[in-house]
């Protein structure tokens, strides 16, 4: 399927604020980048990177006042995505290279302060649902989507004691709870065509029979329709815009639609 998805952002700073955006999806396996459109008012000229996770970062200055960022894209995806939640995990030893770094613990993600509670949910579900399927069913049935209970310091730990939270905040609690079975799993934030309300988005991958599988408890069905803007270990990694200094967010618009 073919989407176009946007989003336009309205950041005020008070004096000039340093900034890296990630707002440039890749092409890649699952998605191929048709088009894309960038306009910042005033007009500035990002100087791009690309980071430890493969991201492309766009880095610029937010000077006194405000600033509009509006991205536009034309991206080809996936309709039905594959799913494998009754996989087992591959033996640490037979990992690829590339996918040990997500199995330590990160920053909103305690894995090592999980494991015995990573156990208690994989056994309860019995070996049919699978080690993620298990975790994902879990957390459909006892973390409720709820605005106002996490904010950016809210880690999985949290999240599992306030039984509440927000894509992000599954994500992480997904990713945890992988991590303490030894199970790689890496952050994912971009768009989902006909999220509803519709806002950037956040899912994890785990790393099952040589590939990344997409899940997200937030959904009650896998869905395709994803673009995927950029990868990490966690939140901390995948912001959208990270700034060095005060900057505030004025203004949000996202939208995702099948073009005709």
């Amino acid at each position: 399927m073919r989407l176009l998805a946007g989003c336009e952002l309205v950041v005020e700073a008070e004096v000039d604020c340093a900034v890296v955006a990630m707002l440039r999806p890749r092409s890649g396996e699952a998605q191929w980048l048709v088009s894309e459109h960038y306009a910042f008012d005033p007009d500035v000229r990002p100087t791009e990177f690309v980071d430890s996770f493969g991201n492309l970062c766009q880095r610029f200055v937010v000077h006194s006042g405000r600033m509009r960022i509006r991205t536009e894209l034309e991206v080809e995806t996936e309709r039905d995505i594959a799913v494998a939640p009754w996989t087992a995990p591959m033996p640490p030893a037979a990992l690829p290279d590339h996918t040990l770094q997500y199995l330590l613990p990160s920053r909103y993600c305690p894995s090592d302060r999980t494991f015995e509670r990573a156990l208690e949910i994989v056994d309860e579900a019995g070996p049919r649902a699978g080690q993620v399927g298990a975790i994902v069913a879990w957390i459909r049935r006892h973390i409720e989507y709820r605005y106002g209970v996490s904010d950016a310091t809210t880690d999985a730990l949290d999240t599992m004691g306030h039984g509440a939270g927000v894509c992000r905040d599954y994500a992480h609690v997904g990713i945890t709870l992988c991590r303490s079975l030894r199970i790689p799993a890496r952050m994912v934030v971009g768009y989902l065509h006909g999220l509803e309300p519709m806002d950037l988005h956040a899912w994890f991958e785990a790393y099952l029979d040589g590939r990344w599988y997409t899940f997200d408890a937030t959904q009650s069905a896998p869905r395709g329709g994803r673009i995927v803007v950029a990868y990490g270990r966690d939140a901390a990694d995948v912001a959208f815009l990270t700034n060095y200094g005060l900057l505030q967010t004025v203004e949000m618009q996202v939208w995702v639609g099948e073009k005709p």
